[in-house]
């Protein structure tokens, strides 16, 4: 039985560890709760810069001797930015962990951010801009947070443009750093075969000098702003994002924001699966997501159809919207439950999973969240709170769209054509 342990250090990181006795394997993560939401403009993509600078070398190693190290040991090494936190991580053997622990330690503390290194990734990044922007599947998502969140830098791309990340300096990228990389920002988690005494005290001596402070950032709280835009581009399909704005991740509907989601459009028995693709043939890809942070959140439809199949496929969307208001049957929830609780028991198998869940928790929750607990208020949602939230949020007049092609106002029903 896995056994989960929190505790400060006399730095002020906080380390959270799940020991799981029959792992082999272990996973650590140094989170660090910034992201692009915190950015200011002319700092766009920094945090993802910086994600990728602490690769590239230290006080005693190369970006190649970083790599090679975890890699001989069969060890996974890697890191990704996202919108409210950071994270560099590594998986590795059991017997690896202190190899790990210090290597980890080592790129987050004693990175040169050398200026050589600093101009090569400069270009590496911006092939990353380009090439997102060069995949209309992938920049309509980009597009959709910007639009939705009204210039709130929660809508801002993780990865910056390609203005502001021209514009990084050596010194504008290490002065940020010093400012957002401190102990009342950063926690540690881990999970897997470990103990949590020995596993503190290598953390005690590797992240120990990290410096403390006291200072949180002002965050905004965003706003929606519901409308239609066409964005028009020579593409052979028509790229949308449709959605509306939800609680929170913390709320404590999130239950019932999950289960809605999965019926709607999570997984090939959705409905918005079986009814646009399998019955309609008018989208090869077709799913809803949820986009959940502290003090927002988006439930988002995504399709990819012809020119001539898009007016009937933002038709069919809006119809389950209103279908979901009044038509939600027993057994089409108790799919929805199966799915969802043997989908999160699937994934915490692994030790990685694991620490990124001790994460998550932590950023939304303060605390480490009882799958049993979570098992517990799935099984407690109803049809009726079903039926009653998406009343509550997949209503016509909040919903955002943005389409990437050749669409036009015309083929825009008549209740979203007045938002255009």
């Amino acid at each position: 039985m896995s056994v989960i342990t929190k505790a400060t250090l006399a730095s002020g990181i906080k380390l959270i560890t799940e020991q799981m006795p029959e792992a082999e394997s272990a996973s650590i993560g140094v989170w660090v709760t910034t992201g692009s939401r915190n950015e200011p403009v002319d700092l766009g993509g920094v945090s993802h810069f910086i994600e990728h600078m602490l690769f590239k070398g230290t006080r005693t190693r190369t970006a190649h001797d970083i790599s090679k190290e975890i890699e001989r040991v069969g060890g996974v090494l890697n890191a990704f930015t996202g919108r409210e936190y950071t994270c560099f991580y590594v998986k590795v053997l059991n017997k690896d962990i202190p190899r790990a622990a210090d290597i980890l330690s080592d790129i987050f503390m004693n990175s040169v951010f050398s200026v050589r290194e600093l101009g090569r990734e400069k270009k590496v990044v911006l092939q990353e801009i380009k090439m997102v922007e060069d995949t209309p599947d992938d920049i309509i998502h980009d597009l959709f947070a910007e639009r939705f969140f009204g210039g709130h830098p929660l809508g801002r791309s993780i990865l910056g443009t390609t203005e502001s990340i021209d514009k990084l300096t050596r010194k504008s990228v290490l002065d940020y750093f010093g400012t957002h990389y401190r102990t009342n920002r950063v926690f540690i988690t881990a999970a897997g075969g470990l103990s949590h005494r020995g596993f503190t005290r290598l953390i005690r001596e590797t992240f120990g000098s990290i410096k403390p402070d006291s200072h949180v950032p002002e965050v905004t709280t965003p706003s929606h702003e519901p409308g239609v835009w066409l964005m028009e581009k020579d593409l052979g399909q028509v790229h949308l994002c449709l959605g509306v704005p939800v609680p929170p991740q913390s709320h404590p509907d999130r239950y019932k924001i999950y289960l809605l989601n999965t019926i709607l459009g999570s997984g090939m028995s959705s409905r918005l699966f079986q009814k646009i693709r399998e019955k309609k043939g008018l989208a090869y890809s077709v799913y809803s997501y949820l986009n959940l942070y502290r003090d927002s959140g988006s439930i988002v439809v995504y399709a990819g159809s012809s020119k001539e199949s898009f007016p009937q496929v933002v038709s069919l969307v809006m119809r389950e919207f209103s279908l979901l208001r009044k038509d939600v049957t027993a057994s089409e929830l108790e799919d929805a439950k199966s799915h969802l609780k043997g989908s999160m028991l699937l994934g915490l198998e692994t030790s990685d999973n694991r620490m990124a869940k001790l994460a998550r928790d932590e950023v939304y929750f303060g605390e480490v969240v009882p799958t049993k607990e979570i098992v517990r208020e799935i099984d407690r949602v109803t049809v009726d709170d079903i039926k009653e939230t998406a009343r509550k949020v997949l209503s016509p007049d909040k919903v955002t769209l943005v389409a990437l092609g050749k669409a036009t106002k015309k083929d825009l029903p008549a209740s979203l054509a007045g938002m255009l």
